[in-house]
């Protein structure tokens, strides 16, 4: 199903991330992580591609298997670095041949290994590229849907890391709609008031897709300062890390912290009329199962 018509039936969209394990028995437990989550009857789920196509094939994989055996729409992430249009576009005829209909475009980061990689040498310096490139890719009429691929790109609440201007970034990004973006995917925030006055940034410069506010829950103080390294310049709010100090070194106490957390952040951002959320799972369903708790939502009796 095309993101515009998966946005268009259900407002405001829920939504999960998950990633390519490593082990085969990572595997069976993310499926049946995958098959627990089903329950709550998701608008999409995305899968993951590693720093320089390093997952390509397990988040093909991935993205097929879930297609073929759940009801949830999958949206692979594919990134720019280290690929030639050549590989770009073998990589959509093989989703468009799969029937996959969606894909969340994305500059990407080089791997650790690629310290002095020369974005200039790169076929596709910018997202933005990839957007235009998946745009032609549809208008060639390859894809079974007439419309292509529903094209998704990523936000930055908290402001993009390599682009301080922050009046230089939001022309980045509507750039990135002009080219052909149905959708904007937010990277994660713990203030909300970082993703209101950028979605309302965003309506000021004209762009109009749908933006989803992407909530990632503090789950242990070693996975707090991943994601500061991961999502560089991330903004851990007083109130939160107050909340965390006082659950000291209790694990169990930490992860209720952030739990609680997180769903105040979703029950707020409904009351704002936020288009969508999309819950960055870590391939584990049982802090996003006690978020829609919180929320007072309940899984689909049966599956």
């Amino acid at each position: 199903m095309h993101i515009l018509d998966i946005l268009a039936h259900r407002r405001p969209s829920f939504s999960f991330e998950f990633f390519p394990p490593k082990s085969s028995a990572a595997w069976d437990e993310l499926y049946a992580t995958i098959v627990d989550l089903e329950t709550f009857n998701p608008s999409f789920v995305s899968v993951t591609y590693g720093a320089g196509g390093s997952t390509r094939d397990a988040t093909h994989d991935l993205v097929v298997r879930i297609k073929e055996t759940t009801e949830t729409p999958p949206i692979p992430h594919l990134t720019c670095v280290g690929h030639s249009e050549e590989e770009i576009d073998a990589i959509l005829t093989r989703y468009a041949e799969a029937g996959v209909s969606n894909i969340l475009a994305l500059r990407g980061d080089p791997p650790r290994d690629w310290p002095d990689y020369d974005w200039s040498d790169c076929a596709f310096p910018h997202a933005g590229d990839l957007v235009r490139f998946i745009k032609a890719f549809n208008d060639s009429g390859r894809h079974p849907d007439p419309r292509g691929f529903g094209i998704g790109v990523a936000g930055f609440p908290e402001g993009h890391p390599s682009t301080p201007n922050r009046l230089v970034e939001l022309e980045h990004l509507k750039s990135k709609i002009d080219a052909g973006a149905d959708y904007i995917c937010t990277q994660l925030f713990f203030d909300n008031h970082d993703f209101l006055d950028f979605r309302d940034r965003c309506r000021q410069t004209g762009i109009d897709v749908p933006i989803i506010a992407g909530i990632m829950p503090v789950t242990s103080t070693k996975g707090m300062r991943r994601m500061a390294e991961l999502a560089a310049g991330a903004r851990f709010p007083a109130k939160l890390m107050r909340a965390l100090d006082r659950a000291g070194d209790d694990p169990a106490a930490v992860e209720r912290v952030g739990i609680h957390y997180a769903a105040q952040q979703c029950i707020e951002l409904l009351d704002h009329d936020v288009d969508g959320i999309h819950l960055y799972t870590l391939n584990k369903s049982s802090a996003t199962r006690e978020i829609y708790a919180n929320m007072g939502m309940i899984p689909s009796v049966g599956g």
